[in-house]
């Protein structure tokens, strides 16, 4: 769409933006991480190092410290109600949503967030996705491990680091929970200065930032989110149906990686226990680990889900299969998926990454009744 190229041009991490022509402004603020520091660390702790960049995860300062930007309605200068928006896996860019961002202000009222997960956006080195300086990492890849299927300079980063070691999922996954607690008590409490005290907070999430906001939700270590709604858009699904394999997300070697270790190790494992003083970690580690396989062997997930039943929506694609529907009915179980899910089919050739294709292919009266498809739910469930 015309419009995405048009706010990317104004897009700015450094300074306020007023869109020339919407009533909207753009507003970066800076993110300095203090919340679970000391507890992801003890994580990362077995984590060796990646073999394209020496250094420690938790010495990383991209990812310590980084700017988040919202999107809110010009003329006001505080608000009582906020919409996060999370991103999918892999991501460098907010690009293509931009445009997301900016319709659910405009029809909802609120501000949105665009927040990024640990260790994507701009949280990283710059170099971890230059082309020239991944080279022979690259090539380095393909030698060492033989016939490896979606290899390339977009993945190699993540999928490197998740070959070293699958753990890295769960510790990126972890700290990225913490810094949206911090994010939500900064905002309840009214220290945000674009928000007053005891603000409602709701969530926009797409793909794996779904997975993310069903964790925290789940959790609800302060217990803010209470009143929170959530939208998926083609995301939702239990971890045991997602399917990563592909060049803009990790290679094959690194999918099959993370799927042996979180379906069978993982499920195991306890890093902290009640008595530790860490009952954050704890309610997270097991709101993520009953997110993991398909069958619901402790109700958990059921339970959540039965007592959020009118607090989330979620949209599928029929085409996806990168989150396909079948794990979002398994998440939420058969007998709440009538009412928490829609799947939804658009009339042209499009993936998980690419729902709305700017290829100049597909008629642009198609893909605006596809995007007010899905942002009209949106909007109408959020507001």
């Amino acid at each position: 769409m015309e419009r995405t190229k048009q706010l990317n041009a104004w897009f700015s991490y450094e300074h306020p933006v007023r869109i020339p022509d919407s009533p909207v402004v753009t507003v970066p603020f800076l993110f300095k991480q203090e919340s679970g520091r000391q507890e992801v660390s003890h994580i990362r702790e077995s984590i060796p190092e990646a073999p394209f960049y020496c250094g420690a995860d938790s010495a990383i300062e991209e990812n310590r410290e980084f700017r988040y930007v919202v999107f809110a309605p010009a003329g006001k200068a505080r608000f009582n109600r906020a919409v996060i928006m999370l991103h999918g896996l892999n991501e460098r860019s907010w690009s293509k949503y931009l445009a997301w961002a900016e319709d659910l202000v405009l029809n909802c009222g609120v501000p949105v967030i665009l927040f990024p997960i640990a260790f994507h956006m701009n949280r990283t080195p710059a170099s971890w996705y230059t082309p020239r300086w991944l080279q022979p990492w690259l090539k380095r890849r393909k030698q060492e491990i033989k016939n490896l299927v979606n290899a390339s300079f977009a993945n190699l980063a993540l999928s490197s680091r998740l070959t070293a070691s699958p753990l890295r999922f769960y510790s990126s996954g972890l700290e990225s929970a913490y810094n949206l607690n911090q994010l939500v008590r900064e905002i309840k409490l009214g220290v945000h200065p674009l928000f007053y005290e005891d603000t409602r907070v709701d969530f926009f999430a797409y793909s794996i930032g779904a997975l993310l906001a069903q964790v925290v939700i789940m959790a609800d270590v302060d217990g803010y989110l209470k009143k929170s709604r959530m939208f998926a858009f083609c995301g939702g699904s239990v971890f045991e149906r997602m399917n990563g394999n592909a060049r803009d997300i990790i290679d094959q070697e690194a999918y099959n990686t993370i799927r042996s270790y979180y379906l069978n190790d993982f499920l195991t494992c306890q890093f902290y226990d009640s008595d530790s003083g860490t009952t954050h970690c704890v309610l997270m580690e097991n709101a993520f680990k009953s997110m993991i396989p398909s069958v619901d062997n402790k109700g958990i997930r059921q339970t959540f889900f039965s007592g959020a039943r009118e607090r989330i929506r979620m949209v599928s694609l029929r085409q996806d299969t990168v989150i396909p529907t079948i794990g979002l009915k398994e998440a939420v179980g058969e007998a709440l998926s009538g009412c928490m899910l829609e799947e939804l089919d658009f009339s042209y050739l499009y993936s998980h990454q690419v729902p709305f294709p700017e290829n100049g292919k597909v008629p642009d009266n198609e893909i605006r009744g596809s995007f007010r498809a899905v942002f009209d739910r949106a909007a109408s469930f959020l507001v």
